[in-house]
């Protein structure tokens, strides 16, 4: 979209934040980039240039603006419906790859050559992998820097920077401050968080419908590893570095994430993850003007527009999930998968004396279990145990890098995996934005009450019209049911 520099002039005129994360303005004047929606943006059309990413507008040699914060502005949606080896790249990227594994790790997963990956994220985001990588470390860098109390070399060990000079050089071309004047910039009176305990506030583009978002996670929570309580929704989180425990809380203008983490080094990752379990990083504009299209769903997105697509923290374990709720209710999935959790979870202790007691199990530690002593059915127990087998080998990869249509194949040769599973964990775990499940019997309730036919094939054919947001219009069918997943607990 950057090179449409008409658009994007008109975009920065009027401030509209739904472009935000789309891409950045920078003044050739003041050697400043922001967010379009920024209000100190007030230049002549030939003193603005556009880039496609932060990291692009820094190499450029801009400095991120001060008021607007451009790196905190949500991520571009591309990343988000797109399934070419740039989305799964910045997929990655976002999750920490580079950071963990370097550019050869990032090559490797995606299967390109390290020159071919630098290549196509150069031609389109106007940087390469580590000053992509590089933009993400800044970003971590300023949130520690104003929100904790650690010394500023905890903090640029913490952001991934291999030496206090690569940190102190960042921080200072990024955002014209040193650290030290950032973080006294910042304070303004506040009280920084103890060590590892971050409170952040997680933008996304308006509208946004809380109440299946949050009902969903909420409705099918696994007691031990999710709750909600006192109006938030929690979680564990396993991560690279060690785990960590979430509670996000929905409110109009942004999701309040409160972290608490055995390990900042994972602060990134975590983030990342819990925007993609949100979905905040789509473009609900987008997605409602063309389901609106259709008369049937008009009625539905206008009555609570915005609707996202919970996603899932751990692919994973939502994949195990999807098993165990093979034809049965959510409530008989939630004991199952319980009863799986204390079994061979791996304990934790919950830091604000809740409900949360374990990790769910890693598929390593479900691979090794004794299937006979899980309460399914022989077949639902053959299949758990393919998968989990598949899943520990590396045979099935649902990272968020990973091949959409590759990774359905491998699904679907499973025993016991038919097509609704495979759709449920494409559009839940995959965030593949285009799934969906004409089986799935809320659909069907929906797609009767609404006129829509009710046989898969024909179903799917008059689907066609809601590509490529497809998951997105399950949300809305699956409003219309009176089911404890559309609603925000009370």
């Amino acid at each position: 979209m950057h090179e449409d520099v008409e658009r994007c002039s008109r975009a920065v005129q009027a401030k509209d934040a739904r472009f935000d994360g789309w891409f950045y303005v920078a003044v050739v004047t003041t050697g400043i980039y922001c967010r379009p929606s920024c209000p100190a943006v007030t230049p002549r059309p030939e003193n603005m240039r556009f880039f496609p990413s932060a990291a692009a507008a820094q190499q450029a040699g801009f400095r991120a603006c001060k008021r607007c914060r451009p790196d905190a502005s949500p991520g571009s949606p591309e990343w988000n419906h797109r399934a070419d080896v740039v989305a799964r790249a910045m997929r990655l990227i976002a999750d920490g790859v580079v950071d963990r594994e370097g550019v050869p790790g990032l090559a490797a997963r995606l299967g390109y050559s390290i020159r071919q990956i630098e290549r196509q994220l150069n031609a389109e985001l106007g940087a390469g992998p580590l000053a992509l990588a590089r933009a993400q470390r800044a970003q971590t860098a300023r949130l520690l820097i104003e929100t904790t109390a650690l010394p500023m070399g905890d903090v640029a060990f913490a952001a991934g920077f291999a030496s206090i000079r690569a940190f102190n050089d960042t921080v200072r071309e990024v955002f014209a401050l040193t650290p030290t004047q950032l973080r006294e910039r910042a304070a303004r009176g506040q009280t920084p968080a103890a060590s590892g305990a971050l409170s952040l506030r997680l933008p996304f583009r308006a509208p946004l419908c809380p109440d299946n978002l949050f009902g969903h996670l909420a409705a099918t929570a696994v007691p031990g590893v999710e709750e909600w309580r006192d109006g938030a929704y929690r979680r564990t989180l396993r991560l690279p570095n060690g785990h960590g425990v979430v509670a996000l809380r929905p409110f109009p203008d942004h999701v309040a994430c409160t972290l608490t983490l055995t390990d900042l080094r994972d602060l990134t990752i975590a983030i990342s993850r819990c925007r993609r379990l949100l979905d905040l990083d789509a473009d609900p504009v987008a997605v409602d003007d063309l389901l609106r299209a259709d008369a049937v769903l008009a009625p539905l997105v206008d009555k609570a527009a915005g609707r996202r697509v919970p996603h899932t923290v751990d692919p994973a374990e939502f994949a195990v999930r999807a098993v165990i709720g093979q034809q049965v209710s959510t409530a008989a999935a939630r004991t199952h998968a319980a009863r799986l959790v204390a079994a061979h979870g791996e304990p934790i202790t919950d830091p604000d004396g809740g409900g949360l007691t374990h990790l769910f199990p890693s598929p390593d530690a479900l691979a090794e279990a004794d299937p006979s002593a899980l309460a399914f059915p022989r077949a639902r127990r053959s299949t758990l145990a393919a998968l989990t087998a598949a899943l520990a080998a590396g045979e099935i990869d649902l990272d968020v890098g990973s091949d959409w249509d590759e990774a359905r194949a491998r699904l679907a040769a499973v025993p016991g995996i038919g097509p609704w599973t495979v759709e449920t964990i494409a559009m839940r775990a995959l965030g593949d934005p285009d799934a969906f499940v004409p089986t799935d019997l809320g659909v069907r309730l929906a797609a009767a009450r609404l006129g829509l036919p009710t046989t898969p094939a024909a179903l799917i054919r008059r689907a066609a019209r809601w590509r490529p947001w497809r998951a997105y219009a399950v949300q809305y069918l699956w409003a219309t049911n009176d089911h404890a997943i559309n609603r925000l607990p009370v």
